[in-house]
């Protein structure tokens, strides 16, 4: 089969379409045929080496994609031959203590296919059964590859985690990208206020579209003080701040008393440092929040597939141009996922 893959960490001339070996599927996994997959801002990081990740390379990156099962393993009983699927790329071992109840995304061995583990942006792809969820014939490949991973990070962060409740305001920063739209959404949903900061006019308008009820630039303002003016000094209820060291202070400054800073990333890197001052005195809650448990990611995805919630696309590209999708996601073109289709599904 052909996919993605690199041989050493590197800037997006280390990535290559190319021959590799078919996978072979074994006790309790599903084999199936990719017909679309999408990026996400982690698929950049693994490229570029995260510590403490030493990976098995060639590396196949990806951790995204819907296809067709074509065989299932020993023990597989949720899954035939015909079914159509999407990856859930978060693993966990089901024995520990936070996996048996129900915390999948705590788990003690947790890890991220694509990013930990080989991937799925290939022809075919083998996946544990736990970690694909079946897709309605009528949702399109396109949705069916895109949605998974954005979708029930951002569910769990604001509907478990942050506890967001109907009348609430939130603040979502970077709604541009995968994660953000879909808070965007589901914060709509649940019936808050909505404020969202994208970098031009054209990605404000696609938040509005998105459910954005007031949107900032943030090239062309200061988007706490923004926030300050719009809310009469009072700040918001919440901030998703997935962004990091770049927004992290302006972000604390936005919240009102007692309110909660949601992150599950930190696009522009690891260590961001915190006024604990403002933290203490204005009684502030930091929450942390990665991926999703198991029913938290059926509660996001069955919107999904209803058609509740869109996963947004910038681009619909070849595997072949993997490159070019890489470079979308760096230098912040567009809004919404990035798609990539196995050459030989890509009709242009």
């Amino acid at each position: 089969m052909k996919a993605v893959q690199f041989h050493e960490h590197g800037d997006r001339d280390v990535l290559e379409y190319g021959e590799f070996p078919d996978p072979e599927v074994g006790p309790g996994e599903v084999l199936f045929d990719v017909k679309a997959g999408s990026l996400n801002h982690l698929d950049v990081h693994t490229r570029r080496g995260l510590p403490g990740v030493d990976l098995e390379m060639p590396h196949i990156p990806g951790s995204d994609a819907a296809g067709v099962v074509t065989a299932v393993g020993d023990g597989v009983t949720r899954f035939e031959p015909g079914d159509h699927l999407a990856v859930t790329a978060g693993g966990h071992c089901g024995d520990c203590e936070f996996c048996r109840r129900g915390e999948h995304s705590l788990c003690e061995r947790f890890h991220i296919i694509g990013e930990h583990v080989r991937g799925v942006h290939a022809e075919q792809a083998v996946v544990p059964e736990r970690n694909v969820v079946p897709v309605p014939e009528h949702v399109d490949w396109t949705t069916a590859g895109s949605a998974s991973l954005v979708f029930q990070t951002a569910w769990r962060m604001l509907m478990s985690q942050g506890d967001l409740s109907a009348g609430e305001s939130i603040l979502v920063l970077g709604a541009s990208g995968g994660v953000g739209h879909a808070a965007v959404q589901i914060a709509d949903h649940a019936g808050a206020e909505v404020y969202a900061t994208a970098s031009t006019e054209e990605k404000l308008q696609h938040a509005e579209a998105c459910g954005a009820d007031h949107v900032i630039n943030y090239e062309e303002t200061d988007f706490a003080k923004e926030i300050y003016e719009m809310t009469g000094g009072r700040g918001v209820d919440v901030v998703v701040d997935h962004i990091g060291p770049a927004t992290w202070d302006d972000s604390t400054k936005c919240l009102v008393k007692g309110g909660r800073l949601l992150t599950c990333g930190a696009t522009t890197g690891p260590t961001a440092e915190t006024n604990l001052n403002r933290v203490f005195w204005n009684q502030l809650e930091i929450i942390g929040s990665t991926m999703a448990g198991l029913g938290e990611v059926d509660d996001a995805l069955e919107l999904v597939w209803d058609g509740t919630f869109e996963p947004k696309v910038r681009a619909e590209l070849p595997m072949s141009e993997i490159a070019r999708a890489h470079g979308m996601l760096e230098d912040r073109e567009g809004f919404g996922k990035v798609v990539v289709v196995p050459d030989s599904e890509y009709d242009g």
